[in-house]
């Protein structure tokens, strides 16, 4: 099904006025806690990575 190019277009303005944008607060927020979280994640890898190494390390008997 090929469409007209120039209602292609006219289309997709009409679906993209549809679309509820956020606010630049909201935005910053939303951004600040993706960045926390990743953080928190990171401590999180960065902790079990190192009791899991030290318990294989203990337990093998690698010192």
């Amino acid at each position: 099904m090929t469409k007209n190019p120039v209602e292609f277009v006219r289309e997709v303005r009409a679906e993209v006025a549809k679309v509820t944008w956020p606010t630049r607060r909201e935005t910053m927020i939303t951004t600040s806690m993706v960045f926390i979280f990743v953080v928190i994640a990171a401590l999180f890898f960065l902790v079990a990575d190192k009791i899991i190494g030290f318990v294989i390390k203990t337990l093998l008997g690698i010192a």
